[in-house]
């Protein structure tokens, strides 16, 4: 096969001739450059055709990713510069694998609150108040946008989306334009945040900005929210559905798992401000706080069941003393285990894709593009519209790939656009693909393509706030 392959790409694709005699070389207008836009194209279409295909979106760009490098090392090697391109795929590979890292601790502790059923107290406490439709509009919106800096924005949908179709029950118009506002809720509430989207977090770890300074994005990330929650909030009609309520009992160490997980935070922040340390540094650190937590919980088991089982007798509590025997003791690797896996994976390939592309030197030739040739602000603001698009994953990637030189203000407005563009289109974002899955029927791509325009004033109205508030972060240039 692989032969076949290298016939197939012929001696002309890969000739040394096109190419400079030593260091890094340029192949953007060499066939391999042009061969390995091809392939991350056709991985892109595969990536944006998930719903349709039912195959993970992983799995494209791992091929792809391996094709390039592929591609790159047969070059590199035709011109005796082995070590130049395994230097550049190692760099590669250790920016992901802190990122990695990262992420797998916050989607531990987010596991481990669900497993908890911090979540499901949530929920029955919504749905027991007895809100009505437009009240529970704005509520889930509210928590969605409050959640989503900690919890991660695609999590925060998910739960937000789990209590709107329990309380409304199958009212297909209610349903729909909840989990758009949510979408738009959950990826705006992301962006001021380090820890609220895959994008912020990668800002944050390369430097470009501290983590307090995300927070002059609060307002514009605030009203990129409300602009468009104020207009389809008169769309929906005031009453109040039929729920039933269901009684929901937190497992053992649901609120000191969530005291770690702001422990574990902290523990990052410090290292990364304080020591100048990465903070995955802190997160893996907190990850052991957790372990040691779930041995203590292990350890202490028989003696919290026998107490809860002499008061479900005394009370005479079957059903009780029927849910106290099924308990099973937490376990941090099965929480482990339960992370998302595909999602890290696109995101590996993702890294790898792009790196390979900027080390051939199209990123400095995207870079020369938008940002000399264009103005700055135009620039961030177009990659935001792209990112509805193109994953704001491989944007923001690109973006901290090229370093364009830009003040401090344009880092924070490509932070916002990347973060917030995905809303305009439901397979912009990762909290709208997760969505269209978990509410099939009731929220689709058209459903939310309606609400475009109204989505886009409001991501209008945020650039305008971040320039008019944080005017003087536009002279503040990072060195």
């Amino acid at each position: 096969m692989w032969k076949l392959l290298l016939l197939l790409l012929g001696a002309s694709l890969f000739s040394p001739a096109a190419f400079a005699a030593a260091g890094q070389l340029d192949l953007t207008t060499a066939n391999v450059g042009i061969a390995a836009i091809i392939i991350f194209t056709i991985a892109y279409i595969l990536v944006m055709g998930e719903e349709r295909l039912h195959m993970r979106k992983s799995k494209p760009v791992l091929v792809a990713a391996g094709l390039i490098w592929i591609m790159i090392g047969f070059v590199y090697m035709q011109n005796d510069l082995p070590g130049v391109a395994e230097d550049a795929f190692r760099h590669n590979l250790l920016e992901f694998a802190e990122l990695m890292l990262f992420l797998l601790v916050a989607m531990t502790y987010i596991n481990a609150m669900e497993e908890r059923r911090l979540f499901d107290a949530l929920r029955a406490w919504m749905i027991k108040k007895g809100f009505s439709y437009k009240q529970l509009f704005w509520l889930s919106g509210f928590l969605a946008f409050f959640i989503s800096p900690v919890a991660d924005n695609l999590t925060t949908a998910l739960l937000m989306c789990a209590v709107v179709m329990k309380v409304a029950d199958g009212d297909k118009k209610f349903i729909s334009i909840s989990c758009i506002s949510i979408v738009v809720a959950a990826n705006a509430g992301g962006a001021f945040s380090p820890f609220g989207d895959i994008t912020t977090l990668m800002v944050w770890q390369a430097g470009m900005v501290e983590f307090q300074e995300f927070f002059v994005l609060f307002i514009p990330s605030l009203l990129n929210y409300l602009v468009p929650a104020v207009i389809m909030s008169f769309f929906i009609e005031n009453r109040k559905p039929s729920a039933v309520y269901e009684e929901v009992e937190l497992k053992r160490g649901a609120l000191r798992i969530t005291i770690l997980f702001l422990l574990t935070i902290a523990t990052a922040v410090a290292c990364h401000m304080w020591l100048h340390l990465p903070p995955v540094l802190g997160m893996m650190m907190g990850l052991g706080y957790l372990q040691f937590f779930g041995y203590f919980l292990r350890m202490t088991l028989p003696g919290s069941l026998a107490r809860k089982r002499a008061m479900a007798e005394r009370a005479g509590d079957m059903a009780r003393l029927e849910r106290l025997g099924s308990v099973v003791p937490f376990d941090v690797f099965s929480r482990v285990q339960r992370a998302e896996w595909d999602t890290l994976l696109f995101f590996y390939g993702i890294v790898i894709c792009v790196g390979g592309l900027g080390f051939m030197g199209y990123l400095s030739l995207l870079s020369n593009t938008l940002y000399l040739g264009w103005n700055p602000t135009i620039a961030n603001v177009t990659l935001g519209v792209m990112s509805a698009v193109i994953d704001n994953i491989p944007v923001m990637f690109a973006v901290l790939s090229m370093q364009p030189d830009m003040s401090h203000g344009q880092w924070l407005l490509i932070t916002l656009t990347a973060g917030t563009g995905g809303s305009l289109l439901s397979i912009g974002s990762a909290a709208g693909v997760a969505l269209m899955g978990q509410a099939r029927g009731y929220y689709t791509f058209a459903s939310h393509l309606k609400w475009t325009p109204v989505i886009a004033l409001g991501y209008i109205v945020s650039i305008l706030a971040h320039m008019w508030l944080n005017e003087h972060l536009f002279t503040v240039f990072n060195h």
